[in-house]
């Protein structure tokens, strides 16, 4: 009883060790000290050469014994990733955060796939997860700049996800609608692979994103008329959601470089800043123009 005291106790100094955590903090989430960058840069190599053993274990040309040391590797990878990610859960005031931030899961994700494989097998091929995680490689070489794209590209595809959704359940209806018709013209002809409503619906997906596998094909030339009109509408809507996202990203470009600061003239502000990334003056805000488009109009007809 003793002994499990003690060691009660050194567990709960440990979880309550102020330093211990700002040490392992500045090491594992700060490049700018050469702890914190030279860490970095040991997980960058340490993340290609895990996807680089996945992808060697993948092709069946190695001895068996060639096989173990990849395995072997692979497991002291996988240690060496979980013990960083315990790292950074245990120097966090809120951990919660970094568990469910794009980092936090794509973090996990790269260290469950070994754990899975023992239950579920090739599941281990998954661990080209881990690739998402040479993103960090931004922040090692202070390239920032990317960082705000991205944030600004992922900003976008979220305004744009309403339109995107609406414009997608309407692409969706019409396939169905132009498969059930391509049943109708082609569902009588001797060997025609439109023998049922999905494969109808199938064709019409694969031809109208103008793929063309040819696995089935029309034969009755009002089937083929048909199938050239599928192609053009493909080839007029596929580029919809592009232009939706774009639009949005023009938009929120033109709202960044908008918001000035009154001080330093300095742009390129997040959206909901209230001061001055670069000299902490107060932002402007403006005031929205859709509280002059909810008055009343007098002028109805």
């Amino acid at each position: 009883m003793a002994l499990l005291s003690k060691l009660r106790q050194r567990w709960t100094d440990f979880l309550h060790d102020d330093e211990l955590k700002q040490k392992v903090y500045t090491i594992v989430f700060e490049s700018d000290t050469p702890c914190g960058k030279l860490f970095d840069l040991i997980l960058i190599a340490s993340i290609i050469l895990s996807v680089m053993l996945v992808i060697l274990e993948s092709m069946h040309v190695f001895p068996h014994s060639a096989y173990l040391v990849l395995r072997a590797l692979e497991y002291l990878l996988t240690l060496f990733f979980t013990i960083e990610y315990l790292a950074r859960i245990y120097c966090l005031r809120q951990p919660r955060k970094y568990i469910f931030s794009f980092f936090g899961i794509v973090d996990l994700l790269a260290t469950l796939p070994v754990y899975l494989s023992f239950i579920f097998h090739g599941s281990h091929y998954l661990l080209v997860i881990r690739a998402f995680r040479l993103i960090r490689v931004f922040r090692i070489f202070k390239l920032f700049q990317f960082i705000n794209e991205g944030n600004l590209l992922l900003r976008s595809l979220w305004i744009s996800a309403p339109k995107i959704l609406i414009f997608f359940l309407f692409v969706l209806i019409l396939v169905i609608s132009m498969g059930t018709i391509m049943y109708m013209i082609e569902g009588n002809s001797p060997r025609s692979g439109f023998n049922n409503i999905p494969n109808s619906i199938y064709w019409a997906i694969v031809t109208m994103t103008t793929v063309g596998y040819g696995d089935i094909t029309p034969a009755t030339p009002v089937g083929r008329f048909f199938s050239a009109v599928i192609m053009l509408i493909g080839y007029t809507i596929i580029a919809v959601p592009t232009g939706i996202v774009s639009a949005t990203m023009v938009q929120q470009r033109k709202e960044l470089e908008a918001r000035r600061c009154p001080r330093c003239h300095r742009d390129g502000h997040d959206a909901e800043a209230l001061y001055c990334k670069y000299c902490g003056a107060r932002l402007k805000q403006e005031k929205s123009d859709k509280h002059l488009n909810d008055k009343p109009n007098d002028e109805r007809f």
